[in-house]
């Protein structure tokens, strides 16, 4: 469905080449001051265009807020949000009448509907994730002022090149502890944080696009900051809802958190995240943190860090053998401007949906703390 959230609610609605994209948020609380600069940062890092290495569909992705607000402060009702699409170029988009794309969306939302948007992915293009990502926005203004949340994605592989994602490396976990939004954008194109490592991955992803090919990549995020006790056993663990909000962002296919997969092969003697008194707060942290900062679906209050990764961009316009429709065999090199690796923009929307997700929790401990203090005091 197109609605992301239980009690801060994400409609998203709008396909690639419609009038228009955008979202109607629910459950904003009322009282915060939002005008559309709060959003845009976020939108515009997202937007096509942004350099050699993207699609280079011109958007310029400016949102303009509808309701639930009122001289720039939140009113609590519902928040409605629009980007104009102006790019937009149908005629690219005829050969795929008769063929799907391999590996993209198009035969299963015919087979599912039985009908799609003529052009462009329709919902499946990433141009759906301007609502995430403007809803996101909020809140994250909300976790950053109430809490003093920090949320920062960034790239940590392209193809076959990749940074060490080990939580036991002590740069890795400097990484994680220091790493800003600054830092991240000041590496565009690709968005990757380590210079030497950045530079292998825009000649990976220059030699795809000469070959008219696209290539995958992996996107890291730590949420620094996070109140303790989040998360809803037992279904609704927040390593559940981050792999959920995560999967479901256009070519994914793969989630972990933590000390992930590696963690399988390590003896739990040395997995375990032992215990320890800070002495500046008095509250228990953990002297290592395989976890991720979330035991028994909850947060500990260390860092949470987790990656995505995100397959080649399916449509390309090297000359593929496929079938039609109807089955008949064919070749199809498909038209349009398509990224030929997506990473770079996905940064601010795994940025966004991680928000989104902190938020719901937060406001789903809100509830049950402000239930709580309604009754009386136990003895």
């Amino acid at each position: 469905m197109s609605t992301f959230g239980h009690y801060f609610r994400v409609t998203t609605y709008g396909e690639s080449h419609c009038k228009s994209v955008g979202c109607i948020i629910d459950g904003v609380p009322p009282g915060m001051k939002l005008d559309e600069s709060d959003i845009q940062t976020q939108l515009s890092r997202r937007r096509p265009g942004q350099s050699r290495l993207t699609t280079p569909r011109n958007e310029k992705d400016l949102v303009k807020i509808q309701s639930g607000t009122e001289f720039g402060v939140t009113l609590g009702t519902p928040i409605g949000m629009l980007v104009q699409n102006e790019d937009q170029r149908p005629h690219d988009y005829t050969e795929m009448d008769l063929y799907p794309r391999p590996s993209h969306a198009d035969y299963t939302y015919q087979v599912k509907y039985g009908i799609k948007a003529s052009s462009g992915g329709g919902r499946s293009s990433a141009r759906e994730t301007i609502g995430r990502v403007a809803g996101g926005a909020i809140a994250e203004k909300f976790l950053r002022e109430a809490y003093g949340v920090e949320i920062v994605a960034f790239v940590s592989a392209v193809g076959s090149v990749s940074l060490k994602r080990d939580p036991t490396d002590p740069e890795f976990l400097s990484l994680l502890n220091t790493i800003t939004r600054e830092q991240v954008d000041d590496a565009v194109p690709v968005r990757c944080p380590v210079p030497e490592c950045a530079e292998k991955m825009i000649k990976v992803v220059e030699e795809m696009k000469a070959k008219n090919d696209s290539i995958g990549g992996v996107v890291t995020c730590v949420i620094r900051n996070a109140p303790v006790g989040l998360g809803e056993p037992v279904f609704d663990k927040l390593e559940a809802e981050l792999a959920h909000a995560m999967l479901s962002i256009p070519a994914t296919k793969g989630f972990e958190i933590g000390s992930g997969f590696a963690g399988t092969t390590i003896p739990g003697s040395q997995h375990n995240d032992p215990f320890f008194k800070d002495p500046e707060t008095g509250k228990l942290r953990t002297k290592t943190n395989n976890s991720g900062g979330i035991q028994g679906g909850i947060t500990n209050g260390e860092n949470i860090y987790f990656s995505v990764a995100f397959k080649p961009p399916a449509t390309i316009s090297q000359v593929q053998q496929t079938a039609t429709y109807d089955g008949t065999d064919g070749s199809l090199a498909a038209k349009g401007r398509h990224d030929p690796n997506v990473v770079p923009r996905a940064v601010p929307i795994v940025e966004a949906m991680a928000s989104l997700v902190l938020m719901d929790a937060v406001m789903a401990q809100l509830a049950r703390q402000g239930s709580k203090q309604l009754l009386p005091q136990l003895n």
